[in-house]
């Protein structure tokens, strides 16, 4: 379609409503109109003049409302110019919005100027673009009001550097809005949770641990009862770490890899903590020790079990515990996690009297804590 054609397409009252209508609300109107036609036009170079042409003019008409519509109805379109655009985008709040939140044709560097210079609700705009390069974020990080880097931070597709993290924490670290909306990220590195697991208390921190990895040293630090404000089983951080060699390495490194901890780990299930741990402590690599663990005789998981220096009198126990696991499947239906735990705890203590006693003692508290959820009619707490 050309602008030949759009004009014959409007109506002789929607050219004269756009050139010198009687009220903003005729010329917005009429704006709207023919914005939506230029944006689903196939423009020669010809009509992209006479399309600029009429665009600039919408952009200097006097009424906000005029100005409003061309923002709103080309927000998203790769057609408007990048010169309007940036005019758009300095213009008052209502109208530079849609466009700072929305336009593709706003460079890097435009909107790292417009961040710089910008009102605050300007800045959230940006902020809340559906994706953010880390330099962006860095500059709303280190420059940003309050608000922006809250809504950089809620926004999955910013890309944070260390930089813009660590000028969000230097800038905010007393506030609770911004270590939440930080909290809340999919995602963060292990440095920034270690950063954080020392500014925040209560429902924040709870959800930290919750949510994110802990590095390995600091759940050690936890579960160990250095810091009071809560405490962290292990073997769930085992559980949840991207990095099981490294953490089993870190247990290890800081004499936390224990006999008592590894049986307690089979006891709950956590048979991919225990490869790691028993290849840990052998000096064997994982898949060596997962065929000597799962060797459907007694000579591997006695190899290994004696290799990785664990003590002799545990091994009845862990050979009975190994074959509990072989014979207790996940079922696939709804909370098949908390019943699988519930079988293996109740099986191991039903057949085998040879666990140390600090371990009974935890399994049988694991075990009253699955059976007083299951009565009350909600979901086991983690084991």
């Amino acid at each position: 379609m050309t602008i030949a054609t759009m004009r014959s397409s409007l109506t002789q009252d929607d050219i004269r409503r756009l050139v010198r209508g009687d009220s903003p609300e005729d010329r917005a109107t009429a704006a709207h109109k023919i914005c939506t036609r230029i944006d689903r036009m196939d423009l020669s170079d010809e009509d992209n003049e006479s399309a600029q042409q009429i665009l600039e003019m919408l952009a200097a008409d006097t009424a906000i409302l005029v100005r409003q519509a061309l923002a709103v109805t080309l927000r998203n379109s790769p057609k408007l110019p990048r010169d309007i655009a940036l005019k758009l985008a300095k213009d008052v709040d209502a109208i530079a919005v849609p466009i700072l939140k929305n336009s593709p044709v706003l460079t890097e560097e435009d909107l790292v100027e417009l961040v710089l210079a910008g009102s605050e609700q300007k800045q959230v705009a940006i902020a809340q673009r559906p994706t953010l390069s880390e330099g962006l974020t860095e500059v709303i990080a280190l420059y940003g009001s309050k608000p922006a880097v809250e809504a950089a931070t809620l926004n999955e597709g910013a890309a944070f550097s260390d930089d813009a993290y660590a000028g969000v924490m230097k800038r905010f670290g007393n506030d609770d809005d911004i270590k939440s909306a930080l909290i809340s990220r999919p995602v963060l590195p292990l440095h920034v949770t270690e950063k954080l697991i020392t500014m925040v208390t209560g429902e924040l921190f709870d959800r930290l641990v919750n949510k994110h990895e802990l590095p390995p040293q600091l759940a050690i630090e936890i579960a160990s009862g250095v810091r009071e404000r809560a405490t962290l089983d292990l073997v769930e951080q085992a559980g949840l770490s991207s990095d099981p060699p490294r953490f089993v390495q870190q247990l290890h490194l800081n004499g936390r890899l224990t006999p008592s901890l590894v049986m307690r780990a089979l006891c709950l299930g956590h048979m991919s903590f225990v490869e790691h741990a028993l290849a840990e402590l052998a000096g064997i690599p994982r898949s060596k020790s997962w065929l000597m663990i799962h060797d459907a005789g007694t000579l591997g998981l006695k190899t290994i079990f004696e290799r990785a220096g664990l003590p002799s009198g545990m091994f009845t126990a862990f050979r009975l515990a190994v074959d509990i696991f072989h014979k207790t499947e996940m079922d696939g239906l709804p909370g098949d996690k908390e019943r699988f735990r519930q079988r293996m705890v109740e099986r191991v203590l039903t057949q085998f009297q040879a666990i140390p006693k600090a371990d009974l003692e935890y399994l049988l508290d694991k075990l009253n804590a699955i059976d007083a959820a299951r009565h009350q009619g909600i979901s086991a707490p983690a084991a």
